[in-house]
C-alpha cells in the first residue's frame, strides 16, 4: 500500500546555546561572518551544522561576530526575540541576528562591526544577498577588513551551476572581477570543490579544508533491524540538487518489498509535485512516506532507525548527512559526487555508478535480501568506518587556517 503522510516539523526552541552577555573579546583576531541561515533554523542544512563547528572550536584568540538573518529559509517568521539582537555564544563568538527590512538593524550592526578593525571577512555563499552586500560594503570602504575568504558551499559544482545555469554565469561574469580586484580567498571543502572552484574561477587563490563536522566521537548505537522490508530513509532539502526524483524512481523499479521514508524541508514545489506524481504511481511492494522536517538534534537517532540511506546526490561539496549516516550506523547508497565515496564502499553501503534509477534499484534488491544478520553487520561496518575516519580527521580549524593562509 502507498502512503504519503506528512507530519509537523517539532519546535527548534533550545537550539542555540546561548547568552545575553554583550562584552566582545578584547584584541585578538577579529572575523566577521555571513551566512544567510543559522540556528535556531535548521533548513539550511549542512553549512548551519559547519558554522556551528566553526565556532564551537574556535581557538582562544579569536573573535568572531556571525551576520544572520533573523528566521529560518524560507520562514516568514523572525526567531521569537532574536530579531536586531546580538547574541554571545561564549567568549570568542556572537551572532547578530538581522532584518534586511529594518533599517535600525544596520544602523546597529554598522556600529558593532566598524566598533574595531576587522581582520577577516568569512562570506557563506556566493549567491547570497548576505555575502553580495558584505563583499559591496568592502569595495565602498563602508567596511575595512585585512582579508576576505569566500566559502561556495559547493555552489560551483557542475550540477549546481545547471541549475538556472544563464543567470549564475552572467552574474559570475560581472562578479568575479571584483572578487579578483580585492584579492578574495576561496575554501573548498574537499580536493573535488577545489577543482570545481578553479574549473569556474581560474585565478582563485583555494584553501582546502574540510573540518567542520560536529558529530560526536562516539554516537549512541544503532537499533537492531528487524525481519521484513528493508527499511530506506531520505533525509536532506527536497531540491534538485538531492536529487529525490531518482531515489523514488529507483525505489519503483526494485522488485523487493521496502518501506521508504522521506524527511526534509520542501525547498522547491515544483519539484516537490514531480516526487508526488511518482510516488501516487509506486507499485504495490512498495510503501513510501514523508514525515515532514527534521530538527538537527533528532538526525542521528532517525538514522539509526533504518537499514539504509538512499542518497542519489547530483554533488556534496562536503556531505555532512553522510557523515551522520555513517556516525548513526546507517549505511549510505549514494551517487559517486561526493567526497566520501570510498568511506561509503566500506562502510557496508554502495556507490552507484553510473547514477542511474535502474542502477539504484539492483542495489537495493541486493540490500532487500540480505538476512537481519546482514543488515546488521552492515549497521556495525557503517559505524566502524565513521570512527576510522572521525580519528583521522583532524584538521585546523577553518578559521586558524584561514588566519594562515590571508596572510
Amino acid at each position: 500500500m502507498n502512503e504519503l503522510v506528512r507530519t509537523q516539523p517539532p519546535e527548534t526552541a533550545g537550539a542555540l546555546r546561548s547568552t545575553s552577555r554583550s562584552a566582545a573579546v578584547a584584541g585578538g583576531y577579529r572575523v566577521v561572518a555571513t551566512a544567510g541561515v543559522f540556528e535556531p533554523g535548521f533548513r539550511g542544512g549542512g553549512p548551519i551544522r559547519s558554522l556551528r563547528y566553526i565556532l564551537d572550536t574556535l581557538p582562544d584568540d579569536l573573535d568572531v561576530t556571525l551576520v544572520t538573518r533573523d528566521r529560518d529559509l524560507r520562514s516568514p517568521v523572525s526567531y521569537p526575540g532574536l530579531s536586531g539582537r546580538l547574541l554571545r555564544r561564549d567568549p570568542r563568538s556572537a551572532v547578530f541576528y538581522l532584518d534586511p527590512f529594518a533599517l535600525r538593524h544596520w544602523a546597529r550592526l554598522l556600529r558593532h562591526v566598524r566598533s574595531r578593525p576587522v581582520d577577516l571577512l568569512y562570506v557563506n555563499s556566493l549567491w547570497s544577498p548576505f555575502s553580495v552586500v558584505a563583499i559591496l560594503a568592502v569595495a565602498l570602504g563602508v567596511l575595512r577588513a585585512g582579508a576576505i575568504l569566500l566559502a561556495p558551499r559547493g555552489e560551483l559544482a557542475p550540477a549546481a551551476l545547471g541549475i538556472r545555469s544563464r543567470k549564475k554565469r552572467l552574474f559570475l561574469s560581472v562578479w568575479a572581477p571584483l572578487l579578483r580586484r580585492l584579492d578574495v580567498r576561496w575554501q573548498a571543502c574537499s580536493r573535488r570543490e577545489e577543482e570545481q572552484i578553479r574549473a569556474a574561477v581560474p585565478w582563485a587563490q583555494v584553501m582546502v579544508n574540510g573540518n567542520e563536522c560536529a558529530v560526536p566521537e562516539v554516537p549512541a548505537p544503532p537499533a537492531e533491524p528487524s525481519d521484513g522490508p528493508l527499511r530506506l530513509v531520505f533525509i536532506g532539502r527536497i531540491s534538485p540538487m538531492k536529487n529525490l526524483v531518482t531515489a523514488l524512481e529507483a525505489v519503483a523499479g526494485t522488485t523487493r518489498p521496502i518501506e521508504f521514508d522521506i524527511f526534509g524541508p520542501v525547498e522547491d514545489e515544483q519539484y516537490w509535485a514531480r516526487c508526488r506524481r511518482i510516488v501516487e504511481s509506486m507499485p504495490g511492494h512498495v510503501r513510501v512516506a514523508y514525515r515532514g522536517e527534521l530538527p538537527t538534534a533528532q538526525v542521528l537517532e532517525t538514522f539509526g532507525r533504518y537499514d539504509a540511506f538512499l542518497f542519489p546526490t547530483l554533488g556534496e561539496n562536503y556531505g555532512h548527512v553522510i557523515v551522520e549516516s555513517m556516525a548513526a550506523g546507517c549505511p549510505v547508497v549514494c551517487s559517486d559526487e561526493t567526497p566520501f565515496s570510498e568511506q561509503i564502499a566500506e562502510a557496508g553501503g554502495a556507490v552507484v555508478r553510473p547514477a542511474t534509477a535502474a542502477a539504484f534499484s539492483a542495489v537495493l534488491d541486493r540490500l532487500a535480501d540480505r538476512s537481519v544478520g546482514e543488515r546488521a553487520e552492515a549497521k556495525r561496518a557503517a559505524a566502524r568506518r565513521y570512527r576510522i575516519w572521525r580519528q583521522q580527521s583532524r584538521e585546523l580549524n577553518v578559521l586558524e587556517h584561514a588566519r594562515r593562509f590571508c596572510r
